[in-house]
């Protein structure tokens, strides 16, 4: 990849096939108020039983960034676009919920449905978790989404030149065979479980569509420890 330009004509046209593959189950799962749960905003929140045939295979899935205990018994998964409004304020929410909760394990996974430029970002998050693990790519999606404006590949090759990773080892990894399985794993993971919008989660054996906010979240993930639904 030629390191002249920000970002090469080849990641882009990857980032961009990587985009398409996972956009091809996203009607999967049935989502409607399975379980009667309200956000922050008082509004109903839509979430879905999710099988367990598909839930199961999440913790195989590569390149998903990581956060809390190995051995917790609650792991929360959000699936996220960088270009996604929404996911400015989850991003936040989730943090505040790693910090607030010890026993708490986050995982991050891509699902940029929204255009190639969240491609291009994902496919550098997934170079930062490959090269530095996931610390890194945990502080890198708190410094890209706590940024206002569109986040591209070049903004993203920025925020991980500031990790100390060489651009030119940046570009190469994101272009890699590894990067792109990964990313298109991930997204088709979102398709298969019916997340069509940003930011979704999985949280034991649900799904929720859209953020409901750090305090319903909260409620939620204490619900799922009591009796393994959202609501008890």
């Amino acid at each position: 990849m030629p390191v002249s330009k920000p970002v090469s004509r080849r990641l882009l046209l990857a980032a961009a096939a990587s985009l398409g593959a996972g956009l091809t189950a996203a009607s999967a799962q049935s989502y409607g108020q399975r379980v009667a749960v309200t956000g922050d905003d008082g509004r109903a929140v839509a979430n879905s039983i999710l099988p367990g045939e598909i839930t199961g295979q999440i913790p195989g899935l590569r390149g998903v960034t990581y956060v809390g205990p190995r051995d917790a018994g609650t792991t929360l998964y959000e699936f996220f676009d960088f270009n996604c409004p929404y996911c400015r304020k989850a991003a936040a929410d989730v943090v505040a919920l790693h910090d607030s909760d010890p026993e708490l394990r986050i995982g991050l996974v891509h699902n940029p449905i929204l255009s190639p430029q969240s491609a291009q970002a994902a496919k550098v998050m997934l170079a930062v978790q490959r090269k530095l693990g996931s610390e890194a790519a945990w502080r890198f999606y708190q410094t890209l989404l706590g940024k206002p404006g569109r986040i591209d590949g070049p903004g993203a090759l920025t925020a991980a030149a500031a990790l100390g990773i060489p651009q030119a080892e940046v570009e190469e990894i994101a272009d890699s065979e590894e990067v792109r399985a990964a990313l298109k794993s991930q997204m088709r993971m979102a398709a298969d479980l019916g997340l069509y919008a940003t930011p979704s989660y999985v949280l034991g054996n649900s799904g929720i569509l859209g953020h409901p906010g750090a305090g319903a979240m909260a409620k939620m993930i204490a619900s799922v420890r009591r009796c393994d639904r959202l609501a008890c």
